[in-house]
């Protein structure tokens, strides 16, 4: 079968990256990619800036406009539900421009479609900064999450192009540490921003850090993906290898329980402004903060995975106690919100929100790891089908949590609850990790 050429081919090359970190002057003659691959090691803190730069832009793009979300509402005379609609537009988009650049980057290399997706990710901002109406909002939204799916997609496949195994896992931990980070100023810049101009303001700022981040990856991002390495083939191939990978019963189940317990996390995303502001009564600034506060957590634990759970623990191990987690955290907070305690307050809830929050540093760095383990002939598109699955699950999470309207928080846990139930589900069922746990933290290989 051809995935057996594939895994015969990705351990001889994983072999190769494994002698390029070796302290003696290069490998043998006859491994011309390892020096490349090498080289490329060696810029190691300048690529973890861009890469942790690119996946920044998400949280970038939506938890800086969070704060102005009731604003948006009043501003722009539409209704809670509409302007959580420019979140799901730029979720959506992003989802399925993942699915468009993801095998373009096999077939091209990723410094090109990269730079365009930028390109076109400042102009789609700047729009948004001088949109009149809700609806030319969203459809601008759509198009900048378009083009910044460019940075997911690519950013997951540099690293599958210059890591492996348990190296791996760790540097999508340390990416969460970079990257973490936007969650936590964003809102407060965003808060900020809100002192001195409208939300038309953050959109500039949005702008200002496009052209910035261009700029460096134009100058200082190499290209990881060697010639002989990408696909040839058009439309037609891209398909083959999405459905090739989608028939790996076990990638499959990590990348839908990685796309719910995404879908948990944005229903936080998309309902806190509404939920801590409207309902609990405070400021933009203090919602800035809380926010903040949760992303910290979030990086806190993200770390403990990469520094000390990864190469001790089994990354399916610490998966399952993080998606455990998600489930325990979104069940209190279901509890709090519908008085079964009675008015709780905003203390509880926020803990609760801090707790499911810190779980996710657990459940999205190895679902990524463990899913592209598996995919080492075709990261790009991997990549983008774990993009995908995520940002459409939480593109369809993010309405739900307004349905009840502006005044509870019930629809907002009862989505986190069952999306922590579903990628329970779909990692017991799909990926049975007892069946697979002496499997070398390398690429996995059983179906």
């Amino acid at each position: 079968m051809p995935e057996h050429g594939s895994r015969t081919t990705s351990e001889s090359e994983g072999s190769l990256i494994r002698q390029s970190r070796k302290a003696d002057p290069g490998p043998a003659p006859a491994a011309p990619a390892a020096p490349a691959l090498a080289a490329k090691r060696r810029t190691g803190l300048l690529v973890t800036l861009v890469l942790g730069g690119l996946t920044a832009v998400p949280p970038l793009s939506m938890d800086m406009y969070l704060p102005a979300l009731p604003e948006v509402t009043r501003s722009l005379h539409t209704s809670a539900a509409t302007a959580q609609l420019t979140l799901t537009a730029c979720l959506t988009g992003m989802a399925l421009g993942q699915l468009v650049v993801g095998p373009m980057s096999d077939k091209w290399g990723r410094r090109r479609p990269l730079l365009i997706g930028l390109f076109v990710y400042i102009f789609a901002t700047a729009i948004c900064a001088f949109a009149p109406t809700v609806e030319l909002l969203v459809g601008f939204r759509l198009l900048q999450g378009l083009a910044g799916a460019a940075g997911i997609v690519i950013a997951r496949a540099v690293v599958r192009d210059l890591y492996d195994g348990v190296e791996m896992a760790r540097f999508f931990s340390t990416l969460m540490l970079i990257s973490g980070v936007a969650p936590v100023v964003a809102p407060l810049i965003g808060g900020q921003v809100l002192r001195f101009t409208d939300w038309h303001g953050i959109f500039a700022v949005l702008t200002v850090i496009g052209i910035a981040l261009t700029v460096v990856v134009w100058r200082s991002l190499p290209e990881t993906l060697a010639p002989e390495k990408r696909h040839s083939g058009g439309t037609v191939e891209a398909l083959r290898t999405m459905k090739s990978l989608l028939a790996d019963r076990v990638f499959t189940g990590y990348m839908i329980a990685g796309g719910f317990a995404f879908a948990a996390l944005f229903a936080y995303i998309s309902a806190s402004p509404f939920v801590i502001q409207e309902i609990y009564g405070a400021s933009p600034q203090t919602f800035s903060l809380l926010f903040g506060v949760n992303s910290v957590g979030l990086i806190i634990v993200g770390q403990i995975n990469g520094k000390i759970l990864v190469g001790r623990v089994s990354l399916d191990k610490a998966l399952a106690f993080g998606l455990t987690v998600i489930v325990l955290a979104a069940t209190a907070l279901l509890l709090m919100t519908s008085g079964v305690f009675g008015d709780v307050g905003l203390f509880p809830v926020a803990a609760g929100l801090f707790v499911l929050m810190s779980a996710m540093g657990l459940a999205m760095p190895n679902t990524n790891a463990l899913a592209l383990m598996r995919t080492p002939h075709a990261a790009g598109s991997a990549s983008a089908l774990l993009g995908t699955s995520s940002f459409l699950i939480g593109a369809i999470a993010s309405p739900l949590v307004g349905i009840a309207g502006e005044a509870t928080a019930v629809p907002m846990a009862v989505v986190q609850l069952f999306c922590g139930l579903a990628a329970i589900g779909c990692f017991v069922g799909l990926c049975r990790p007892w069946q697979h746990t002496a499997r070398p933290n390398r690429e996995g290989t059983d179906h």
